[in-house]
């Protein structure tokens, strides 16, 4: 069973992740329709709303903060070797013999 965490407000959860309130509660929107990507990834943001018709405040685990940080993370990548182009040749010239088919 994972280890229960802290849960944070979205003043706090938006703060740790780098971006405005206002950011996080449109995350949170896209996530609920299935549009939220990170890094061209469809991913879901699971946290809590309170209130007896689900219009309270918004809670979010900080499991859950550091497993978008994680798919946030960009790592360095090697470098990858271009194919050197073949020259092209200065003049085309036309290598058929001319004249009217037989």
């Amino acid at each position: 069973m994972p280890t229960p965490s802290k849960l944070l407000s979205s003043a706090d959860a938006a703060e740790r992740l780098g971006i405005s309130v206002l950011t996080f509660y449109g995350w949170l929107s896209q996530s609920d329709l299935g549009q939220f990507q990170i890094r061209g990834e469809s991913v879901s943001i699971e946290y809590y709303q309170g209130g007896g018709r689900g219009q309270g405040r918004i809670r979010i685990s900080e499991n859950e903060i550091d497993r978008l940080l994680g798919l946030m993370r960009v790592q360095p990548q090697a470098k990858k070797p271009r194919r050197s182009q073949s020259p092209k040749p200065k003049r085309l010239f036309i290598t058929t013999p001319l004249g009217r088919p037989d």
